[in-house]
């Protein structure tokens, strides 16, 4: 609109600026000018016979090709909005644009055709003599909104909803009245006879057995039958003979692999990645699974669930993780300079997009940023959307020098040779568990036994009581009466104990230290920081005889245990 013409003064050249002014200034004076011209070619119109003007397929589109950048969601000038038939209809901050059934009264038209002022768009391309045409005619209807759901015609704008088509739940039609009723098998043999009969032409006679079995090959299989197969179909009169062909091409592997095609193309499947490097991928365990589900005729609520979120079901198989393959298709780029933030990103994206185009058979990239010109998506609806695939499991890679990469979740899989050993080593250790698990007189008296020398073993120890305990770093440290040591006052971030005591055990085989629990603590202790925990860097022991006779040594370690 008003660009067409700030470019034509941008390009003259400089100390041309006033040529350039009365340029446009004569521009104006033309347009007015003609104005009389236009007005008097434009009343004839071309004129619609036969059909209704429908706003979303035929004035919507004019509209957003020529008015919505100046009247519609991101600015509207005089406050008209040309972007949807409600706004039309309520028209600008200066009063109504449609006087609905008046076309020739309505502002909207004298504007478009330059009978009041110069023609909108103001500066760019006119809108042709038909496009006109069709807006008055929607006008002159009565400027209905769209269609009503009962698929009755177009409503008063007062009363309809607007509704696109593809949202109006379809209702079946009658069947048409067709020349010859004993020729149709199905209902929609109506609809292909009738139009036949509208263009005033006859049905092709009906396919040869061997025309029949190609096309039914094909079709299913995506392979043609052999010469044998061929010459079996033709020879069998039975009534049954076409379901039983339908069945076997049913039953063939080869009918998984030709449906699988098309569904691997929407769901953007490769196996490379895409891009410059084009580096190889292993999806293949999607594409087979895809295959298989096809040839075990899974449902489609199971299809469905499956593919979108298998990962989710209580505890997932194998191939229901390897189902949400679906959303792994994303293309890579693994380009120098990638950014992994940014390319998660684009992977968000790209499966909002496809999940929405293969479920929900819309497009929604539009609403990515902004609200959707035909839909009823707004741009919330797409982050909404995209919301419910923000939440899978992935750690970002740094590769240096400034780049990323994102590692999504992955599964590793044995291969039929792993997986049938593995079924029997798991048979095998169901056996042995039963074995394990059995009450016998020889594991009760050996759990005696045990449990006999357990005692034994823990009554062994005998507890020293300190005679000299000491800190390095300031903490207090009592002594209690069952000669337990406690740690009150200061609590510095590192500290070292020094505990002396004597005995007269012969020989010592092991040192424990044994921490305690104790409500006066932190969540009970053992430790004194905020979470009651402490950590245990180095335990060290020094001997020498209670004499005095001889230099403490350092005991030497042999083996350390944790409980």
């Amino acid at each position: 609109m008003r660009p067409a013409i700030v470019h034509k003064i941008v390009r003259i050249r400089k100390g041309s600026v006033i040529s350039g002014l009365f340029l446009l200034a004569a521009t104006l004076a033309t347009q007015f000018f003609v104005r009389a011209e236009r007005a008097a070619a434009f009343p004839a119109f071309v004129e619609i016979k036969g059909k209704t003007a429908d706003f979303s397929r035929d004035i919507q589109p004019i509209f957003n090709s020529y008015c919505v950048a100046c009247h519609g969601p991101d600015m509207q000038q005089k406050g008209l909005r040309l972007d949807s038939a409600e706004a039309v209809l309520k028209g600008s901050a200066t009063g109504k644009v449609v006087v609905s059934g008046n076309s020739g009264g309505s502002p909207l038209i004298r504007r478009l055709t330059g009978l009041d002022k110069p023609p909108m768009p103001f500066g760019g391309q006119p809108l042709d003599a038909e496009q006109i045409a069709l807006i008055r005619a929607w006008i002159d209807e009565g400027a209905p909104v769209g269609s009503s759901s009962g698929g009755g015609g177009a409503q008063p704008a007062a009363t309809a909803v607007h509704r696109h088509w593809a949202y109006v739940k379809p209702v079946r039609p009658e069947l048409p009245k067709v020349s010859s009723p004993a020729w149709c098998r199905n209902p929609i043999d109506n609809f292909v006879l009738a139009r036949l009969d509208k263009e005033g032409l006859k049905p092709s006679p009906e396919a040869s057995k061997q025309t029949l079995i190609r096309r039914l090959s094909l079709d299913l299989i995506g392979l043609p039958p052999t010469p044998e197969e061929v010459d079996a179909f033709a020879r069998d009169q039975s009534p049954d003979a076409y379901e039983k062909l339908v069945d076997r091409l049913f039953a063939s592997p080869h009918y998984g692999e030709r449906w699988a095609r098309p569904w691997l193309d929407v769901a953007r499947y490769a196996d490379t990645n895409g891009y410059e490097k084009d580096g190889m991928r292993t999806a293949w365990e999607y594409r087979d699974w895809l295959i298989q589900a096809l040839n075990q005729d899974m449902p489609y609520r199971e299809f469905t669930i499956e593919q979108i979120a298998g990962d989710m079901l209580p505890h997932p198989s194998a191939a229901q993780l390897i189902a949400t393959g679906f959303h792994r298709n994303t293309m890579l780029n693994q380009e120098g300079g990638v950014d992994a933030e940014e390319y998660r990103w684009y992977a968000l994206i790209d499966r909002v997009n496809t999940t929405a185009s293969v479920w929900l058979g819309t497009t929604l990239g539009c609403a990515q940023c902004h609200d959707h010109k035909f839909d009823p998506l707004a741009r919330e609806d797409f982050y909404k959307f995209l919301a419910f695939f923000d939440h899978e499991e992935y750690k970002k890679l740094d590769l240096g020098q400034g780049e990323g990469w994102v590692e999504e979740p992955q599964i590793e899989l044995p291969t039929p040779e792993q997986e049938a050993k593995s079924k029997d080593l798991n048979a095998e250790l169901a056996k042995l568990d039963v074995v394990l698990n059995a009450a016998t007189p020889e594991l009760e008296a050996a759990q005696t036994k045990w449990e006999t020398d357990l005692a034994k073993a823990d009554s062994r120890w005998t507890a020293l009581r300190p005679d000299k305990v000491q800190s390095a770093r300031g903490t207090t440290l009592r002594m209690l009466d069952d000669s337990s040591v406690f740690s009150i006052g200061k609590t510095p971030a590192t500290d070292i104990y020094t505990v002396a005591a004597r005995t007269d055990q012969s020989p010592i085989t092991g040192v424990r230290l044994e921490v305690m629990n104790d409500p006066s603590l932190p969540h009970n202790g053992p430790g004194r920081d905020a979470e009651g925990n402490f950590f245990l860097s180095a335990f060290e022991v020094e001997a020498a005889p209670a004499s005095g006779s001889a230099a403490p040594i350092k005991v030497e370690w042999k083996e350390a245990a944790a409980d």
